[in-house]
């Protein structure tokens, strides 16, 4: 299998203020943070030599995950590609594996590795269908699944595509050919507009079934993590997830609730008190509190945050500084015989 990049460099000023406190792929999702997710996922089809580029926060990143990561720093920031390029020297010879550390995704990483072999490109994207072209950069490719082209953010009416550029892909090594000499460099607007000017083949890997979510905004973040805890997102974490799933973690209960509608995740080391009510999707994290009497709804409690009696949460993220101290270290949270 090849190795991997995940980009773990980024400021996340959309997540703000969630992300005052800690970096965009250290945002907590359920039982773990949002790259811990990505790192599983690699690890089960066989991806273990994976770097992460670090900036913003980057002892956070380094303490959950130790040495199970290695690290390439980025004084300032170089962009998609550039930041890539920094740790060249990682990849070898193979074709490699790079993916956004705040990617919610259940992709197939060895049907992907396949497609790329078979197409003999430079560069395989992942793409999916989406109904909202204005969102996102949309690919324009041949019967043959070849890039012809991009639209950035199209209106629908004007679109040329419907499938978004997820942020995934798998290079072999000669895409560094295609790399403009400068300190930033960016994947949408530098280097694969070089390889349509060069006549370089890539293609698209369109996802099948799979999922995928840029953890980008708080709705993103909100819809991600409902689709975790109902299944709609599979991860190997949380095999009870489900439409009326509720999961209680070790050294949480329920047993105070007044009522508990589905679906609903509660973290380990969860106090919940008398007389609360929780109506699905709730997710409550790691070491929090649900005062007594309160009432949750359609709502995300951050690990550590204690939610004051008598609350009423709609439609809401809430959290407390000290979510990092609530977050226990990757090696405290494996399970079994492999990485969990």
């Amino acid at each position: 299998m090849p190795s991997a990049m995940v980009l773990a460099a980024g400021l996340g000023t959309r997540l703000r203020p969630i992300t005052f406190e800690l970096p965009k792929p250290m945002v907590p999702l359920l039982d773990r943070p949002a790259l811990a997710h990505t790192v599983d996922l690699l690890h089960r089809h066989g991806v273990d030599r994976i770097v992460a580029n670090l900036h913003y926060f980057p002892d956070t990143i380094r303490g959950y995950f130790g040495d199970e990561l290695e690290y390439s720093l980025e004084e300032e920031l170089l962009g998609t590609a550039g930041g890539v390029r920094k740790a060249r020297d990682f990849f070898g010879d193979e074709p490699f594996l790079v993916i956004s550390g705040d990617a919610l995704t259940d992709l197939d990483v060895t049907r992907l590795l396949e497609r790329h072999r078979e197409t003999g490109g430079v560069a395989t994207l992942c793409v999916t269908e989406v109904t909202d072209t204005s969102q996102y950069g949309v690919v324009l490719h041949d019967k043959d699944g070849r890039i012809t082209g991009f639209q950035e953010k199209p209106d629908p009416a004007e679109a040329l595509s419907t499938l978004a550029n997820c942020g995934m892909y798998l290079f072999s090594p000669e895409i560094f050919d295609y790399f403009p000499d400068a300190d930033f460099v960016d994947f949408a607007h530098d280097v694969f507009p070089r390889l349509l000017e060069h006549d370089v083949p890539f293609h698209i890997h369109q996802l099948d079934g799979e999922y995928w979510n840029d953890v980008g905004s708080i709705d993103e973040l909100r819809n991600g993590t409902f689709d975790a805890l109902t299944g709609a997102l599979r991860l190997e974490s949380v095999p009870d997830a489900g439409p009326e799933a509720v999961v209680v973690g070790e050294g949480s209960s329920l047993e105070a609730a007044e009522l508990v509608e589905g679906p609903v995740w509660v973290g380990k080391d969860v106090t919940v008190e008398a007389g609360v009510r929780l109506q699905g999707p709730v997710v409550v994290g790691d070491g929090a509190v649900v005062g007594r009497g309160s009432a949750l709804k359609r709502s995300i409690v951050l690990p550590g945050t204690t939610i004051q009696p008598d609350t009423i949460l709609i439609e809401a993220i809430t959290g407390q500084t000290g979510i990092v101290g609530a977050m226990r270290p990757r090696a405290e949270t494996r399970v079994g015989s492999g990485r969990a």
